[in-house]
């Protein structure tokens, strides 16, 4: 069975022609992709369904939103053990200044923070900016 198929599946969402296509995207992309850097990698792209698509993988833990500190949203696969009512995505995100990719670094976490009595976290997010491991290469050469 397709990885892409196999995803959708073990998250109980119906197995389209389009829903593939978009996870086979993720499941080889190197780094967090943009809605319009996956919409130009389809052969027929719907602009209004890849969204609704990208929604629902995220909702189901397929999928989560890359914060990189630009202004464009950008999603990388959530890990294996992510589900619908918990995600663990708590990881640091290196964005590139070179080459502008965003990459999960899911061997970095962000640490706990405790707030004073009365604030609630919803959500933390930590950016690490700086040269990727191939912009640091093509640099030296």
């Amino acid at each position: 069975m397709a990885p892409a198929v196999q995803i959708l599946k073990q998250h109980k969402l119906r197995v389209t022609p389009f829903r593939v296509d978009v996870l086979d995207i993720f499941v080889v992309a190197e780094h967090a992709l943009s809605a319009a850097e996956i919409e130009s990698r389809l052969s027929d792209p719907d602009r209004i369904t890849l969204y609704r698509t990208l929604k629902s993988f995220e909702e189901k833990g397929i999928i989560h939103k890359a914060i990189d500190g630009t202004s464009q949203t950008k999603f990388a696969m959530c890990d294996a053990h992510c589900h619908e009512h918990s995600h663990r995505d708590e990881h640091v995100h290196f964005h590139c200044l070179k080459c502008e990719n965003t990459f999960c670094i899911d061997t970095v976490f962000i640490p706990e923070v405790t707030l004073p009595e009365g604030f609630r976290v919803a959500q933390t997010d930590m950016i690490v900016s700086g040269m990727c491991e191939k912009c640091v290469l093509n640099n030296k050469q």
